[in-house]
């Protein structure tokens, strides 16, 4: 497995993915509503240094998307976000995305934090980051509105030098 970054030729994959209801209430958003304004999106943040979005892929094929958030060079944090498309779950791609995200954010962006949002509910997600390292630092009652309701989510975070090998 690996995570390289997210050229213009992956957008079919990542539009099937955020096009999925489902797939997108993980992330608390919509899905989008046309290939076009993918495209316009894409074009729009590609040269953005407050993120980083990478392709996870194991022998050349899509497995998903790990992506680095609000990127703040001054406090040196940032959010980690991850979709692993369904049919790779529970093979170990998230954790190992995860990680590789993380040791971006750490050792080429210098961050001193990465943190991350995940519905409280979400306890597959929970585990995986709790065995990354992550920390709860705190909960946000009724915070995101997805697939019809609203979700408490909880914030959690990671120094450096908390890092599990």
């Amino acid at each position: 497995m690996k995570i390289r970054p997210l050229e213009k030729k992956d957008l079919s994959y990542i539009y099937t993915q955020e096009n999925s209801r489902k797939i997108m209430a993980l992330w608390f958003e919509e899905p989008y509503t046309s290939f076009d304004e993918l495209q316009t999106l894409y074009d729009k943040h590609v040269l953005d240094q407050t993120e980083r979005r990478f392709v996870v892929e194991e022998d050349s094929q899509f497995i998903g998307v790990v992506e680095l958030m609000e990127i703040d060079s001054l406090h040196r944090n940032t959010e980690i976000q991850i979709i692993i498309h369904s049919k790779y779950q529970g093979h170990g791609y998230a954790q190992m995305a995860m990680s590789a995200g993380i040791d971006y954010a750490f050792n080429v962006l210098n961050m001193h934090k990465v943190y991350l949002y995940v519905d409280a509910d979400n306890s597959t997600a929970i585990h995986i980051y709790k065995k990354l390292g992550f920390v709860e630092e705190g909960k946000l009652r009724k915070h995101f509105f997805a697939e019809g309701d609203y979700h408490d989510s909880l914030i959690m975070g990671i120094f450096k030098e908390e890092i599990s090998n």
